[in-house]
């Protein structure tokens, strides 16, 4: 012992201080180690249950999600993308996929309902065109690229009387043979009017992001880290240069029947690319820099900066046009927001249900 005493007493005072740094840096990093080891081990416990929980319960076109924790936004985003946040979500059940002409039309026939997009517009701006004064909806029309000036913005989307969740494409077109393909022409009204009907609700933005991750909280898709792993594409989204050419290199030109790319972590079919998705929030720019840490409601009004007068929900996933040139919609993090009665050939919902 006096050996071990004399010798500790010989070790300088700044050696002595780096000795102890050096424990302390040891003990923090092994503890977050450890924290960081359990953590993934909760959220893999949790996919597990999730997986086990859906298949002894027959889930069919719903998947129970259970509550947890996740980072929310991203940093290689938009502004309104941005602060990182942490929130936590409480558990729900969520439609597998997302709602298809087949079952809409379910609704339509038990109800009579008459979507937004086949009535006749209301408070019509004076200088509106001829067309906007009938029911109808937006159409995306590829433009010409010899049409298109150089440095001009090309106009890829057009106002077409007739256009329905009937008639997506327009008067012309129709949904026989697509009964599978996820519903669009369907603005927000008309996606409420659905899930209450089927005894439903939309997702809350928080819930839809959560859902999207399946656990994986910080990866940039949610198929995984890259963009088309082993060469193959995850989702239906936009390859080529947009809006004037799309390769369908991930099979599909358009729209795709829903569940054609394999699921997420937890059984969720299309929850990026193919349509973008209602979300129950309203739309604020800045809602993340105030928004509660748990189950985040939304804000209780709109504002969007670039058209303050138009009120506007939140949309989720991305489209079968998004690419990496527009916003690249499909990554989980990513926002957008349309007037509550828009509806268009690239937008649809899926509905969630609340756990008792």
């Amino acid at each position: 012992m006096s050996v071990n005493t004399a010798s500790l007493s010989k070790v300088s005072p700044a050696t002595r201080s780096a000795l102890i740094i050096g424990g302390l840096f040891l003990f923090w990093f092994g503890f977050a180690f450890v924290w960081v080891f359990k953590d993934a081990q909760r959220i893999h416990r949790e996919k597990m249950e999730t997986r086990a929980l859906n298949l002894l319960s027959g889930a069919g076109e719903m998947v129970l999600i259970p509550g947890g924790k996740m980072t929310m936004g991203a940093t290689d985003g938009a502004s309104d993308e941005q602060p990182l946040h942490d929130v936590k979500v409480r558990g729900f059940w969520i439609d597998k996929t997302a709602v298809t002409n087949e079952q809409f039309a379910r609704f339509v026939a038990a109800t009579g309902y008459i979507t937004f997009a086949e009535r006749q517009p209301e408070n019509v701006e004076a200088a509106a065109p001829p067309e906007r004064r009938q029911p109808g909806a937006f159409v995306f029309t590829p433009p010409d690229p010899a049409s298109v000036p150089p440095g001009i913005q090309p106009a890829y989307w057009r106002y077409v009387p007739g256009a329905s969740w009937r008639h997506p494409g327009g008067p012309d077109s129709n949904i026989t043979g697509k009964e599978k393909f996820p519903v669009t022409q369907v603005c927000w009204d008309d996606a409420v009017a659905f899930a209450r009907w089927a005894g439903k609700r939309l997702p809350s933005e928080a819930e839809r992001e959560y859902a999207a991750r399946a656990g994986a909280m910080h990866l940039p898709f949610v198929w995984g880290r890259e963009l088309t792993p082993g060469g193959r594409w995850k989702a239906n989204v936009w390859q080529g240069h947009f809006p004037f050419e799309n390769k369908a290199e991930d099979g599909f030109a358009g729209l795709a029947p829903v569940g054609s790319f394999p699921p997420n972590d937890y059984g969720l079919l299309d929850m990026a690319g193919n349509v973008w998705e209602w979300c129950a929030d309203w739309y604020r720019a800045d809602y993340y820099v105030k928004s509660p840490h748990a189950d985040p409601p939304g804000p209780e009004s709109s504002m969007d900066p670039g058209e303050a007068s138009v009120p506007k929900r939140v949309l989720r996933g991305g489209s079968f046009l998004s690419s990496e040139t527009n916003g690249a919609g499909y990554r989980p993090g990513a926002r957008w927001k349309k007037a509550p009665r828009f509806a268009s050939s690239e937008i649809g919902f899926r509905c969630a249900r609340s756990v008792p």
